[in-house]
Order: structure tokens, then C-alpha cells, then sequence
């Protein structure tokens, strides 16, 4: 089986949907919005308005987590973690037309993400982060080589303390997208930053063995 590319490699992660129109508008194609804090009415109409924003600028969302959420609202993708397996009903997602990317942090959790045949996996933490408290250590650009080989053509995706200066090193070792959220949304130019990652991801794939 042939997998699609996904849309970008540069993946900001953005916690509110006002990110949306500004890093879409800057470059940005491929942004995940993962809203902490907000429930009932006040988390509908935040990813209402992120898909909305998302649909004015080219950008394709991936909703994290709130899977019922991106059926009823027309959602293209959600991003699920370990621990949203044990519950959300997959069969009811692709029923939808919604693609799915999966968390990994080990192998065992590779092998069962690749059991549900997501559109793409994510690896990380692969440097230390101070966003979340992770139970896995840091994982280092070599696992990205194991992920590669161990799943193909399947799009990787790395994550958890990519900086503009590491993200290179990211698509060197085997991703195809690299993700972040501190290097965009605590960043003071956001906008240049969205700018200055193309520029550094698109290099390091022109000079990768591995061009996709």
C-alpha cells in the first residue's frame, strides 16, 4: 500500500483557534489544534472557528483528541493518542472520511498504532519537553531511523522538544513532518518562524537521501 504525503513538512501544534488564520496565512498547511481548558459549547465553537479559519486560509486541521467532535463538525483529521485507543470508536472516524494520526513512544505502541492503520504515526518526546510530563524519556533523532525502517512509506511524524535549529536533524534521521508547539505559538515573530522552518525543513530535504 502506497501512503499519501502529508500536506506539509513543518506540523505547528496551537492551543487556541486564533493561531490558525495567523500561521495559515504565514505558510502554514498542516496545524493541529490541541485545546486544554475548554468543555461543552466553549470547546465546540473553538474547533468550529479552527476549521472555519482553516478553510479561509488552506490549512488542513488535524483536531486532537476530540474525535465526536471532528464528525460532527466535518473535521479532515484527528490526532489520537495511546490512550484515546482505548475508547474512541475508529470504525465510526473512517466511516466519517477523517484520516488519523497516532502517538508512539515505544515499540509495543508502534505495533499497536500500526493496527489500526493510521495515515500517519508520531514519535516522540524525541528531545526533553517541558510542555507535558511524559512517561517516556526522550527517544533522539536515531529512533526516527528505527521508526522509518520499521514502517516504510508510512508518514512519520517527529515531536517533543523540536527547536527551528533541530528540526533539519528531524527530516535527516527519517520524519516527513515535524512538529511543534513552543517554537511557534511562544515564538516573538510566530509569522517569521512559520517562514524560517520551511526554509530549514525544505533544505534538509533537498539534501536527504530520502527525497519523498
Amino acid at each position: 500500500m502506497t501512503h499519501p504525503p502529508l500536506p506539509q513538512r513543518i506540523y505547528p501544534i496551537v492551543d487556541r483557534a486564533s493561531w490558525i488564520s495567523r500561521l495559515g496565512n504565514a505558510g502554514a498547511r498542516f496545524i493541529q489544534l490541541r485545546v486544554k481548558g475548554l468543555s461543552g459549547t466553549d470547546l465546540k465553537n473553538e474547533v468550529a472557528e479552527a476549521l472555519s479559519a482553516a478553510s479561509d486560509t488552506g490549512v488542513t486541521l488535524v483536531i486532537n483528541d476530540f474525535w465526536e467532535l471532528a464528525i460532527e463538525l466535518g473535521a479532515p483529521w484527528v490526532h489520537l493518542g495511546q490512550e484515546d485507543l482505548d475508547t474512541a470508536d475508529l470504525e465510526r472516524v473512517r466511516e466519517a472520511g477523517i484520516r488519523i494520526g497516532i502517538s508512539t513512544h515505544s515499540v509495543p505502541e508502534l505495533d499497536r498504532a500500526l493496527a489500526f492503520s493510521p495515515d500517519y504515526v508520531a514519535l516522540g518526546p524525541i528531545w526533553p519537553t517541558r510542555l507535558k510530563k511524559m512517561a517516556f524519556g526522550p527517544q533522539g533523532t536515531q529512533r526516527l531511523t528505527e521508526w522509518r525502517e520499521r514502517i516504510g512509506d508510512l508518514p512519520l511524524v517527529a515531536i517533543g522538544g523540536i527547536t527551528l535549529a533541530r528540526a533539519p536533524e528531524c527530516i535527516a534521521a527519517g520524519a516527513d513532518s515535524v512538529a511543534a508547539v513552543s517554537d511557534f505559538i511562544f515564538s516573538p515573530e510566530p509569522e517569521e518562524q512559520v517562514s524560517a522552518w520551511i526554509r530549514a525543513v525544505t533544505a534538509a530535504a533537498d539534501t536527504s537521501p530520502r527525497q519523498n
